[in-house]
């Protein structure tokens, strides 16, 4: 299990805080993987990208678990936190950043999120670039936290796998996925694969997504 991916503070030789579970309905029973009932416009998504591209983009820090290019903009972020595109377990306090209030749609997207986000970034995977499989610990709905993909831009060849099953999403569309469970994606495409990517804490009305 890959745990750098939530708690760098492990190969920084310090400690991880253990977060205990969120209490849950055992007698829900919520897919790996859902298609959430959230739409979003390709071309308000693309020209909000096309705005930020100029950015200098951050590559991921965990760099054991990726081929290529993976690489990312901090939409949310602990304030001056010294790796802006970490997802801090431990974080009490998370701000919007000034690369997205500098964009017209993208707070629009975050918005239609009625529950607290945590970290939210941009993340690009460049053509021919591959994230190998790992785990993300934590983030499930019995942990209280879910990460949810928000498809900017893509293309056919854009394969996630997780839990060894493959989807293709598709401009516009809003995944939910369980990332505890072993995933990777894969770029065989000719341009790049950009997607939102939301730390979100559940709440009631995340819950009722997710249960719906």
């Amino acid at each position: 299990m890959s745990w750098e991916m939530k708690c760098p503070d492990v190969f920084l030789g310090l400690a991880c805080q253990f977060i205990p579970p969120f209490p849950w309905r055992r007698d829900l029973v919520i897919p790996s993987v859902l298609r959430l009932p959230l739409n979003f416009a390709p071309n308000r998504l693309q020209a909000d990208l096309a705005h930020l591209q100029s950015q200098q983009w951050l590559p991921h820090f965990n760099t054991r678990i990726y081929d290529g290019d993976w690489s990312g903009l901090p939409l949310r972020a602990v304030p001056g936190s010294v790796i802006p595109m970490y997802s801090d377990p431990q974080a009490e306090t998370w701000e919007d950043t000034p690369l997205l209030q500098s964009c017209d749609y993208f707070p629009e997207v975050l918005a239609t999120f009625q529950c607290p986000l945590l970290a939210v970034r941009l993340l690009r995977l460049g053509a021919g670039s591959v994230i190998k499989e790992h785990r993300d610990p934590m983030l499930s709905p019995e942990h209280g936290e879910v990460r949810i993909h928000v498809v900017v831009a893509t293309n056919p060849d854009v394969e996630c796998r997780i839990d060894g099953v493959s989807y293709r999403w598709a401009a516009g569309e809003c995944w939910y996925g369980n990332f505890t469970l072993p995933h990777s994606f894969t770029n065989r495409g000719t341009t790049e694969r950009l997607h939102i990517v939301l730390d979100c804490k559940l709440n009631d009305w995340l819950r009722g997504l997710l249960e719906a």
